[in-house]
């Protein structure tokens, strides 16, 4: 696929891998994590959001607007336009492959200098797999390293597919107990660890990024469980901590959408040290970040 659907292209990124980085968010996701900080990520269509104080209540949106604001939205777009305030934003754009690659190269130097490259990201990019080939492929053949982050959630197929053409693969893994990821994430996690060994059987260089959530996965006993899973799997090179942050509060309101962990606070650096500690012990690398 020539085409794909894009939520944002985050250059000079810091988190997503090594070096500096231009991070391509794709759209589309079919996990439903509470904590998710990119809520407008999870549906691969186009989506309209609403930051209320910017809003000057000039009523303009509601003149354009086919159905008057009062009937189904279908995300023509209208009301973005005729916003004077940019209150109402479209998240998400079709994007081509050479309009990606016209985006990466403005950053070329910062990977040459840092060691850093590409990564694709979302939502989960491996829901818009040939156009995730197609961009991976693109940076490939001008020599740009390349990474993609994943769920693991996806066809087997189409994640080897596509972690063929990724110089590093970093993976999630947000709980061991099934119950509780089915829970909190809204698929089990079975297909996630199948994916990971077989993957792991096809690639040498796997990140491994746990978020750490209060009072979902943090405990000591869970820690260790994905440290002792993720140290038996070839080709995992690293854990990755990354703590909750409170971004998805607020964009689930500009959706319309409720927030299931309001009141949940980041993490403070002294639990952050305790869980690195707590996955150290499984003999792997660990990075809080990345």
């Amino acid at each position: 696929m020539e085409s794909g659907v894009v939520l944002n292209i985050q250059r000079y990124s810091l988190q997503d891998g090594p070096g500096i980085r231009t991070t391509v968010f794709l759209k589309g996701c079919p996990l439903d994590c509470w904590w998710c900080h990119n809520p407008e990520s999870r549906s691969h269509e186009q989506e309209i959001i609403v930051i209320e104080n910017r809003c000057i209540r000039c009523g303009r949106c509601r003149e354009v607007c086919p159905a008057h604001l009062a009937g189904p939205c279908t995300r023509c777009g209208a009301c973005v336009e005729a916003c004077p305030t940019d209150a109402r934003q479209m998240a998400g754009r079709t994007m081509t492959t050479p309009q990606v690659l016209t985006e990466i190269r403005k950053d070329r130097i910062f990977y040459e200098e840092s060691g850093g490259g590409v990564s694709l990201s979302g939502g989960e990019p491996i829901m818009q797999h040939d156009f995730a080939r197609n961009v991976l492929h693109a940076c490939r053949d001008e020599g740009i390293h390349t990474a993609i982050d994943t769920s693991g959630y996806a066809p087997q197929e189409q994640l080897l597919a596509a972690a063929e053409l990724a110089d590093l693969v970093l993976y999630d893994l947000k709980l061991m107990d099934d119950a509780r990821h089915v829970r909190y994430t809204g698929v089990s996690n079975a297909t996630i660890l199948e994916n990971l060994l077989a993957l792991s059987r096809r690639h040498r260089t796997i990140w491994i990024r746990v978020p750490l959530i209060p009072a979902v996965n943090d405990d000591p006993t869970e820690l260790a469980s994905i440290a002792r899973f993720a140290a038996d799997v070839p080709g995992v090179r690293r854990l990755c901590l990354l703590p909750y942050h409170e971004l998805g509060v607020h964009k689930s309101r500009r959706l319309g959408r409720p927030y299931r962990m309001t009141g949940t606070r980041a993490p403070d650096p002294e639990q952050l040290e305790q869980a690195a500690r707590v996955l150290q012990t499984a003999g792997l690398e660990v990075m809080i970040g990345r």
